[in-house]
């Protein structure tokens, strides 16, 4: 510990933000560029490097957080890379888009503002990229054993940078033209700008690990024939079937899926598009989901010039605080949290039937009303309780010329033909089934990821990518010295 009185004598700063007005006139990253340099040693003074530093067990990744917190206050980029980069493929993609569950189990969050994890972890890997501490490592020999990898999310990409670095020719199959999975058409630019994404690919090619897009194993690749070729399948294609919304009026035009928006303000983006077909410009837009996908359409939603946008989410305003009965340290947390959008929508005031930002909160869609040619025009909601039943006398109807849902994914998406191609086993609630070591019941063929997980966070993406292919290695050679951070049966820290 640099500083044994660190956490006493700084407070917690974070990375700050550019001014609302100024951020929504373009895709650039919320933040101020270079802001977060100038405080970070500081803020990584306060780390206390606890005896049992919980920051480890809420992180599946297993970061060595203290540790690099320590290397940090003393300013030694390097060996913070080294460390940093010994558990975490891809640093820049969590330190940007993590919810930092690791902060929530800092031991000095018990009574104090947590360590600000996160931005010294997105400090260091942009330093790390800045100094040249991140440059390819292809491996000394090769293994002569082949593994395709069907899917090039963090999930796959994790597995696939693993696999190549233990000597395996890798070879990864993506569906969409570009590769990145989530993080390339999910994730708008203002969260994460793609040049971070472009730079790992590109470190990636250079190790030796071979990429092929505009590739769907099930219709443009034989899933059969594919596990034929090679010597093992990783299974990676995340969980893309999203859930519906079945209430009256849902075939009216002008309501569609999250996912059918954000990837078109992504085109826009890459240059594919001059306006996307689902711009929300001058329309009434209403966001179903309170969660970060519906936080992320919201963002993108009051760039395109929304006339307003509103966001439900069914569940309680929650408190500012954590509750100690139900939610205790060091699990993470519900509580009220502003992302940048929902500070955008605030000081903006694009939505004025909501409370404090964009959000109605306890809000269910009881149906959608349109006009003459079929195009919604209004939806239908009530207050509900806390066991979402609705409360009498809260009906009333909001203007929506655009609705996206963002109500999550169920498992993986079926449609290309993957999984029966293959005879998979899905679980109950349509994920694939594997085992203790990452097998499906195919031999040769694994399962990682929200595919099989069920969705989750960035962060467990990656571990999960990690720990298939050190069971991968050991597949195909007896053993492996690749690290497995978690099994398939661990979950976040819950109560």
């Amino acid at each position: 510990m640099a500083d044994p009185k660190g956490f006493m004598k700084t407070p917690r700063q974070e990375w700050p933000r550019r001014p609302v007005a100024e951020r929504v006139q373009d895709w650039d990253e919320v933040y101020v560029p270079g802001a977060l340099l100038p405080i970070i040693s500081r803020q990584a003074d306060r780390c206390m490097d606890c005896g049992v530093p919980f920051c480890h067990e809420a992180c599946p990744l297993g970061n060595l957080i203290p540790e690099w917190n320590d290397l940090v206050s003393r300013e030694d980029w390097r060996a913070a890379s080294d460390r940093l980069h010994a558990t975490n493929n891809f640093p820049e993609f969590t330190g940007r888009l993590c919810p930092a569950p690791c902060e929530s189990g800092c031991v000095l969050a018990i009574n104090q503002p947590a360590v600000t994890i996160k931005n010294v972890e997105c400090a260091i890997a942009d330093r790390a990229w800045e100094e040249g501490f991140a440059p390819p490592r292809p491996p000394e020999r090769l293994s002569g054993r082949t593994v395709a990898v069907i899917g090039s999310g963090p999930t796959g990409l994790a597995a696939a940078q693993q696999l190549t670095r233990a000597g395996h020719t890798v070879a990864v199959y993506e569906r969409d033209d570009r590769l990145g999975g989530l993080m390339r058409y999910g994730i708008p630019e203002f969260k994460m700008e793609k040049r971070h994404l472009e730079r790992r690919l590109e470190q990636m090619r250079a190790e030796g690990t071979k990429f092929r897009t505009s590739t769907a194993v099930g219709r443009d690749v034989d899933a059969a024939e594919l596990r034929a070729r090679y010597d093992a399948v990783v299974i990676a294609t995340g969980a893309t079937a999203w859930r519906e919304l079945d209430v009256p009026g849902r075939e009216l035009a002008g309501i569609h899926q999250a996912m059918e928006y954000l990837p078109l303000s992504n085109r826009v983006c890459e240059g594919d598009l001059e306006v996307s077909p689902l711009s929300a410009a001058g329309k009434h837009v209403v966001i179903v989901g309170g969660g970060d996908t519906g936080a992320d359409c919201l963002g993108t939603a009051v760039r395109d010039g929304a006339a307003s946008v509103t966001q439900l989410d069914i569940y309680a305003q929650p408190g500012a605080e954590r509750d100690e009965l139900t939610q205790p340290w060091p699990t993470y947390p519900k509580i009220y949290r502003m992302s940048a959008a929902h500070e955008e929508a605030r000081d903006l005031e694009t939505a004025p039937v909501a409370d404090a930002d964009a959000r109605l909160f306890a809000a269910s869609t009881l149906r959608f009303t349109g006009d003459a040619d079929g195009h919604v025009r209004s939806l239908h909601l009530v207050e509900v309780d806390a066991l979402r039943r609705p409360l009498p006398g809260t009906g009333r109807a909001i203007p929506a010329d655009l609705v996206l849902l963002a109500l999550g994914f169920s498992g993986p998406d079926r449609e290309d033909g993957l999984v029966d191609q293959l005879g998979l086993e899905l679980e109950p609630r349509g994920t694939i089934t594997r085992d203790a070591g990452f097998a499906t019941g195919v031999p040769g063929v694994f399962a990682a990821g929200d595919a099989a997980r069920g969705q989750s966070l960035i962060v467990w993406a990656i571990a999960e990518g990690r720990a298939v292919a050190a069971a991968v290695d050991r597949h195909l050679t007896g053993s492996s010295r690749l690290p497995a951070p978690i099994s398939p049966y661990d979950r976040p820290m819950t109560v």
